[in-house]
């Protein structure tokens, strides 16, 4: 019996994965990763929406309202976020628009396809430790025990760098200067390389943790390891943070009950850099950020720490002063006329 031939949605998700996305478009593999993950739950969800295995689904039942559906499924359904149903849609237009070039028969679909909008999202508080509970948190791990001294040295890196979870976890021996100038490589988004320099705290713990893991100088393997010597991943990651700021909670009251997770210490990088006095510009490459807009969020925070000072210090001198005009109950236009 001949083996059966895929159809055109078929071959168009093997040309984009096996070829397009990593050889044409030279994409990293988390991003090859996520657009694998967000198509299998789009396959699985359009098998129980039409009751028909995924080997006989095509273009025609990849309709603008099958998609909504999709997006709403994973909202309502799977607890998504506004931020990964978006994620999930970014997948689909990549892919719409690859088909779109390759699959003319099918340029109207896909037209109809990239028509559907991103969901709107109200801007999320930035999240970050203050320096007290920053000093607490890194405080916890026990520098006894071979574990202890592999979170601290994660952390500490993790808190130096400002770097986003996956390109601490990504940190080989060969990506690693600990000598002056003592600095690390990392690989962005898009593969964008930058440097970044390191304190001489965090040298010395990365090159202890170098020489117990026994990896050399020059080695390509990951720097960060679990117990059964396999790379450390994100999950992992979560797993130390919520341990220790349970620990450091002890001395850091605030943290109790708080959930930290690995990005709210790239957050509180950034923020204690701008409260130290350094430029916007000079944080968003140190972050590794494409574009100034991503970092200016740090501002509001650090405004709102500013403001929260000079209340205190309003209050540690006890002025009693009526409120500003422009806080009274009149309109701006009226407090306006009367300057």
């Amino acid at each position: 019996m001949p083996e059966a031939q895929p159809n055109s949605l078929g071959r168009a998700l093997r040309g984009f994965f096996g070829d397009y996305l990593p050889a044409v478009r030279g994409n990293s593999r988390h991003t090859v990763l996520s657009y694998r993950d967000a198509f299998k739950l789009l396959l699985r969800f359009l098998e129980q929406r039409f009751g028909r295995p995924a080997a006989t689904l095509d273009f025609p039942d990849l309709t603008p309202n099958t998609v909504l559906a999709f997006l709403d499924h994973l909202e309502q359904h799977r607890a998504n976020g506004v931020a990964t149903r978006n994620n999930r849609l970014a997948a689909l237009h990549a892919f719409a628009r690859y088909a779109a070039a390759n699959y003319p028969e099918h340029l109207g679909l896909c037209q109809q396809l990239l028509a559907v909008p991103p969901k709107r999202s109200t801007q999320r508080t930035v999240e970050h430790l203050g320096l007290q509970e920053m000093r607490a948190l890194l405080q916890a791990p026990d520098p006894a025990t071979k574990e202890g001294r592999r979170d601290h040295a994660l952390l500490l890196a993790m808190y130096n760098t400002g770097a986003r979870v996956q390109e601490i976890l990504d940190v080989r021996p060969r990506d690693l200067q600990l000598e002056r100038p003592r600095q690390v490589r990392l690989f962005g988004k898009g593969r964008k390389e930058r440097l970044c320099p390191l304190w001489p705290e965090t040298a010395a713990a990365l090159q202890a943790l170098r020489r117990e893991q026994g990896l050399q100088a020059e080695d390509e393997r990951p720097l960060f390891r679990n117990r059964h010597g396999q790379p450390l991943g994100r999950h992992g990651v979560r797993y130390i943070l919520g341990k220790h700021a349970c620990k450091a909670s002890q001395s850091a009251r605030s943290l109790a009950g708080r959930t930290v997770h690995p990005h709210m210490i790239r957050h509180s990088a950034a923020c204690h850099l701008l409260q130290g006095g350094i430029d916007i510009v000079t944080i968003s490459h140190w972050l590794g950020h494409a574009s100034l807009e991503s970092t200016n969020r740090y501002a509001s925070v650090d405004l709102a720490a500013k403001r929260e000072a000079i209340e205190k210090a309003r209050a540690a001198a006890e002025i009693d002063a009526e409120p500003a005009e422009w806080q009274a109950d009149q309109t701006v236009i009226t407090w306006l006329e009367s300057l």
